[in-house]
């Protein structure tokens, strides 16, 4: 059967995004594999990839809320934010306090507006920053609003520091750490970063990516239907997913509860994902929108 899913995997330290997305491409192919929201080389944890048909649902994945585990030295600029870049250290910096941590972080908290680094991945001028970087530019970026749920101090021994964070979409965790330390007048870089979510997929179920091979790959691969657990979802019959399958629509269930914006998962009668549907109110029917039956 064609691989068509979804992998949890814990990336290991001192690798790319794309050196892991390459890794498993060479095991699927010829279908394809994509990650769905880039770690660092100094990251490890959470990396979804998703394969096949499936990367047609990374935004889904990307949008969905992550959890970190960060450690930071106050002290020291770099000019990646992290320990990786050209680290200094700050002439002078004054011996900080847990309270004085504890009171800037509320700070960091609800929408925010945020830097991203220097050494990012956001598009300036149709560059990425990160490559004008690389060649000593140093551009102007612009703040962009970024949601953190939650950030909890979860050890301090100056000048360490580790926080436990709870954001959404696009948020730069050195950035945050930066940022503190520009508020405690001393700077700060992150020193290392745990992904301990993404969604649903979490860190202590993750596999490791020397498990991943062409052997294991049906018992490690998990469903399409992971990515979207808050859909509803309505199991088609034979006839109708004959008309899913050529992107006709089909009657709504009654016993469906579908709001006028929610997305609807057809599933086929053994419960694979068919088809994404929008529901039409005048004619109370599903359009399919994406369809993967041909990945099924």
């Amino acid at each position: 059967m064609t691989p068509f899913g979804v992998l949890n995997i814990n990336k290991p330290g001192g690798m790319t995004s794309r050196r892991v997305v390459d890794r498993v491409a060479k095991i699927v192919r010829p279908v394809k594999a994509g990650h769905a929201g880039t770690l660092d080389p100094l990251a490890t944890g959470v990396l979804v990839v998703c394969v096949g048909a499936a990367t047609r649902l990374m935004s889904r994945v990307q949008e969905q809320p992550k959890r970190y585990q960060a450690r930071f030295v106050l002290g020291k600029r770099s000019n990646t934010d992290d320990i990786e870049g050209d680290v200094v250290d700050v002439p002078h910096a004054t011996h900080i306090t847990r309270e004085l941590v504890n009171e800037l972080l509320p700070k960091f908290t609800g929408t925010i507006a945020q830097v991203p680094p220097q050494f990012s991945a956001v598009h300036i001028d149709g560059h990425r920053a990160y490559k004008l970087a690389r060649r000593g530019e140093h551009v102007e970026i612009k703040p962009r609003c970024v949601d953190v749920f939650r950030i909890v101090l979860t050890r301090f021994e100056f000048p360490e520091l580790e926080l436990d964070i709870e954001c959404g979409s696009g948020t730069y965790i050195r950035a945050i750490g930066r940022d503190l330390g520009n508020e405690l007048g001393c700077g700060a870089v992150m020193t290392s970063l745990v992904r301990a979510r993404v969604g649903p997929y979490r860190l202590e179920s993750a596999a490791a990516l020397d498990q991943v091979t062409s052997e294991t790959l049906d018992d490690i691969i998990l469903p399409p239907t992971s990515i979207i657990p808050d859909l509803a979802r309505y199991t088609c019959t034979a006839d109708e997913i004959e008309y899913v399958r050529r992107g006709r629509s089909i009657d709504l269930d009654e016993s469906l509860a579908v709001g006028r914006e929610d997305a609807v998962a057809l599933l086929t009668p053994t419960g694979e994902l068919a088809s994404l549907a929008e529901y039409d109110p005048p004619t109370r029917r599903l359009l399919p929108k994406q369809v993967f039956l041909s990945q099924v």
